[in-house]
């Protein structure tokens, strides 16, 4: 009913149809996020792993739980933003050039999934790998040079940065 009277003022009004074919304004891509969010991994795992192993007090406990939190937060987001760009972004022609992309997603779906499920630093840092390889590839498919720069903030880790100089 609401589709009938929708469609009916959409008549007698004549709006222009809009369409788009991704979620978000294209060319506004950009695998940082998903890098930032693999390094927010590694720090909780790091600073879980700083709380005394024997009986933690109720802050400790609260801590715990919060850095927890942010950790499985991270790890969503990461296997967000890789999905969003594997799925509206890369397109035929950069799969003829990178066949590994989806393998490369796939893998970084996994690993997210390992990150949250487990404390295993392990797991988070080949995560990070994973996310940078996916980030030099993207950087790669828009012809933008790329570099290895360690990140000035902990855990203070490789990461693939865009040289956007002129």
């Amino acid at each position: 009913m609401l589709y009938a009277l929708l469609n009916k003022l959409d008549q007698r009004t004549a709006f222009t149809r809009a369409s788009a074919h991704c979620d978000i304004p294209c060319k506004i891509y950009d695998p940082s996020h998903a890098q930032i969010a693999a390094l927010t991994i590694i720090r909780m795992l790091d600073l879980i792993e700083e709380l005394p192993t024997s009986e933690l007090s109720q802050n400790q406990q609260a801590r715990f739980i919060r850095l927890v939190q942010q950790k499985e937060e991270h790890g969503s987001k990461v296997k967000e933003d890789i999905r969003v760009i594997w799925g509206d972004y890369f397109k035929q022609p950069q799969f003829d050039t990178f066949p590994e992309i989806h393998t490369l997603t796939h893998d970084i779906m996994m690993l997210a999934s390992k990150a949250k499920q487990e404390i295993d630093r392990d797991a988070a840092l080949a995560l990070l790998d994973k996310v940078n390889r996916f980030a030099d590839i993207f950087w790669q498919s828009k012809d933008v040079p790329t570099y290895v720069a360690t990140c000035p903030y902990p855990p203070a880790l490789p990461v693939i940065y865009p040289d956007l100089k002129p």
